[in-house]
């Protein structure tokens, strides 16, 4: 492992520990700054550390990359610029949770590559035990964000609170 992979795979775990914190607060109607910050910095800085990591042609986990990337812009601006004011408010919860999402798809499709348990399970990631598992992510990540859309408020004042 080099040492960029090795400082990708670090902030990868960062992003996803942070993720979590990050996702209780929606779930609980708090801001949570100081985790968020780290949260969107950790996972802008996986996509990018991703695209610095070598290749020799355009594969899925590219276009994972760009996709977190333009979910992580759309949130950085629903939770700063914007304020979480309005319809803000439901799309930064929608796009932060869709970029933790997808890293954490990624860690699961990782774990798959590289634990030899798993690689038996599923070696080629097409194999009934990687798609349930990467379902089963996919489903409660859907849960997970409609209940923090639906939890996560800001009243007038500026104020969160969940409902």
């Amino acid at each position: 492992m080099t040492v960029l992979t090795l400082i990708h795979v670090v902030i990868s775990l960062i992003g996803i520990a942070s993720g979590f914190v990050v996702l209780f607060g929606l779930l609980t109607g708090k801001t949570l700054d100081g985790w968020t910050g780290l949260f969107l910095t950790s996972a802008v800085a996986t996509s990018v550390t991703g695209f610095l990591l070598p290749f020799h042609r355009f594969m899925p986990s590219h276009v994972i990359g760009i996709l977190s990337l333009l979910g992580l812009a759309v949130a950085v601006v629903a939770r700063y610029p914007s304020n979480l004011v309005g319809a803000w408010r439901w799309i930064y919860v929608l796009s932060a949770l869709s970029a933790f999402y997808l890293n954490f798809f990624v860690l699961v499709a990782q774990a798959f590559a590289k634990v030899p348990a798993l690689k038996v399970m599923a070696p080629t990631q097409s194999e009934p035990p990687f798609l349930i598992s990467e379902f089963i992510v996919m489903a409660l990540f859907i849960v997970l964000s409609i209940a923090a859309i639906k939890r996560f408020r800001v009243e007038s004042s500026g104020a969160i609170h969940a409902v």
